[in-house]
């Protein structure tokens, strides 16, 4: 009787160890092949962001710090068909919802820098019904031709500092140590100038070798390189309109600024104040102004097919200054002369049919 009893224990162990095994190994299998198949079918209207279903959408009004939002806002405030009606804030960013002559707006601060300027532009795109973005700030000048407080309004914009740092090489004094993959993309870059005129004439400062982003969107099978993005040409016409329609912009000195539509900006996660170092953006990029958002924004944008421009106002001739930078006092100036033109281009924009 004992041996029976344990010969029936030991058949119900072996029976329990096998459900486990098959627990263990078959059902998380067959629970992740479920997982595979849902995600198969899933789609963006499962699981966001949310689709708007808005005739009239919105335009975003994007500045990236503090002296260029009070601006936009001082200027907005002094309007009396202008308001914001509500301020509602997500992980920390505030984004203020109003109206401009009856058009719906949404304004706010991206933060300064490439990262916070991807980030809460892509929030905004996700947690409104924007079609159009039109983004105002300073920038450092890099053509000498720009003095404090004109306004640069680029059509392209790129990022400068997306490189390859590189030894020197051991064996020809001048010479670098390149990556297999940079060479091959440096003789792509090299051979698309002969077509593109407006792509960058790359070329080394120092260790540091000129990369481009590449960069993914709906429709497209893989990434591509993107060596600069272009504003919205109806923007950039609008602007112009602008331009030529607001009354003269002028200092607080009562000296008239410049108003450039059209050109090159460029963009890096560095406060570019270096002569020599501008000296080379200017060579290879061919550029008006620096900052550290604009072609984040852009590129956001871009993917997203949202119409963009933007509107820079000088506050520096970047590295040209003689001792420590001075950015901070013409900041708020420079911030004043292109929330001026802002609201020219709103005007314009208020003023087309509806789509």
């Amino acid at each position: 009787m004992i041996l029976k009893t344990t010969l029936f224990m030991h058949s119900i162990r072996q029976t329990l160890k096998t459900l486990l095994l098959f627990t263990a190994v078959v059902l998380p299998s067959a629970i992740l092949a479920g997982q595979v198949s849902a995600r198969q079918s899933d789609t963006i209207h499962e699981y966001g962001p949310r689709i708007f279903n808005v005739e009239n959408k919105w335009t975003a009004i994007v500045a990236a710090y503090e002296p260029e939002i009070k601006a936009i806002d001082a200027a907005i405030a002094k309007l009396p068909d202008a308001k914001i009606t509500k301020t509602v804030t997500f992980q920390g960013v505030k984004y203020q919802l109003g109206t401009y002559k009856g058009e719906p707006i949404v304004i706010f601060t991206t933060g300064i820098s490439v990262p916070n300027a991807a980030m809460t532009m892509q929030m905004a795109l996700d947690y409104f019904p924007i079609d159009r973005v039109i983004m105002m700030g300073i920038a450092g000048a890099i053509s000498s031709e720009f003095s404090p407080g004109d306004i640069a309004v680029p059509a392209r914009w790129y990022f400068h500092d997306e490189s390859v740092y590189v030894n020197p090489s051991k064996e020809m004094d001048g010479e670098f140590v390149l990556p297999d993959y940079y060479e091959k993309s440096l003789a792509s870059f090299l051979e698309r100038r002969k077509q593109d005129p407006h792509s960058p004439a790359y070329e080394n400062f120092g260790f540091i070798h000129p990369e481009e982003m590449a960069v993914i969107k709906e429709g497209w099978d893989s990434p591509r390189q993107m060596p600069y993005f272009t504003a919205s040409s109806e923007l950039l016409t609008l602007t112009q309109k602008a331009v030529d329609k607001v009354s003269p912009i002028a200092m607080p000195s009562g000296k008239a600024i410049k108003v450039k539509v059209g050109g090159n900006g460029v963009t890096g996660s560095v406060f570019l104040d270096n002569a020599e170092y501008r000296k080379w953006v200017r060579r290879v990029f061919n550029a008006d102004v620096s900052e550290m958002e604009s072609a984040a924004v852009a590129q956001v944008c871009f993917v997203n097919d949202i119409d963009w421009v933007v509107i820079r106002s000088i506050s520096d001739l970047a590295g040209g200054q003689q001792g420590k930078n001075v950015e901070n006092v013409f900041d708020g100036i420079a911030s004043g002369t292109g929330a001026k033109l802002l609201l020219g281009v709103l005007d314009e924009v208020v003023a087309l049919p509806a789509k």
